[in-house]
């Protein structure tokens, strides 16, 4: 019997827990702040944008909004995360990728405090989640986690495919679901015969960025797929997997949308609040 993962529902719970953490540090005289830096005005990333000041405003964070305009220079931005970095009411920093091309996103990231980097890809939090340190994980492959747990999928001895090798999803993932016990592959597009080696996994996630590529044929009967991907066509969004064709072959299966998107605006406020703790150390 196929299941469909609503992760609506799912980071709901989350950020109610979220709310009753922050009512409580509230009650203690602590305000929780995300700060959210914005350059330019691409339309997909004004939407994330606005999604996360919603959440805030939702378990009631404060947020701080930068909208700055194209031609910030990259001197002016880490100027303004280093202002950022350096005042104690600001708990997270957020800035939306992608930024600019005229920006180093590697060196804005590298900017931000590990003890406010919210987003979790500071490689000082990176470099922490490899050796099992406490550290921020980035959310959405940390929301994933979250998705299988509370689904009541069990994760420890499973065979574990990962479509898709990125610094956001694909490694991060991998460590997750080492972390869990599962035994984890790794495939990317010099991956030989892809579909024999999904085939395979108990657990297959999908972050390869290609409308509706994956089909029945690379999936187990009874496997749980989780699709990473987003994409918007004339007739609505779809996700890497083709739901119609893959859902009556799996146990389990996240929707887009409503599935995995969710989920990281949810963990993202999770991490705000975790940071709090790591500020007062």
């Amino acid at each position: 019997m196929m299941n469909i993962i609503d992760g609506k529902a799912i980071s709901k719970q989350i950020k109610d827990e979220v709310k009753e953490k922050v009512a409580a540090l509230k009650a203690q005289g602590v305000t929780v702040t995300l700060a959210v830096v914005q350059v330019g005005n691409d339309p997909a990333s004004s939407v994330y944008v606005n999604n996360k000041k919603k959440a805030c405003a939702y378990t009631g964070m404060e947020s701080e909004s930068f909208e700055l305009p194209e031609e910030t220079t990259q001197e002016e931005l880490l100027s303004l995360i280093e202002e950022l970095n350096n005042r104690k009411e600001i708990n997270g920093i957020l800035v939306q990728l992608p930024l600019p091309e005229h920006i180093d996103e590697n060196a804005v990231i590298r900017a931000i405090s590990p003890k406010k980097d919210v987003d979790g890809f500071h490689p000082q939090s990176v470099g922490a989640l490899c050796i099992g340190q406490p550290g921020f994980v980035s959310c959405t492959p940390a929301g994933i986690i979250e998705l299988l747990k509370r689904s009541g999928i069990e994760i420890a001895g499973k065979e574990c495919v990962i479509i898709g090798r990125s610094n956001i999803v694909g490694k991060p993932m991998a460590l997750l679901m080492l972390r869990e016990n599962a035994t984890v592959t790794i495939t990317h597009s010099k991956t030989k015969d892809l579909k024999d080696v999904c085939k395979r996994a108990d657990i297959l996630i999908v972050a390869i960025g290609k409308p509706q590529m994956i089909t029945e044929e690379y999936v187990k009967e009874g496997a749980v797929v989780i699709d990473v991907g987003i994409h918007r066509r004339e007739e609505g969004l779809c996700g890497d997997v083709d739901f119609e064709r893959v859902s009556g072959h799996c146990s389990y299966i996240t929707p887009v949308p409503g599935g995995v998107g969710p989920m990281t605006i949810a963990m993202l406020m999770h991490n705000c609040v975790e940071s709090v703790a790591l500020q007062t150390e």
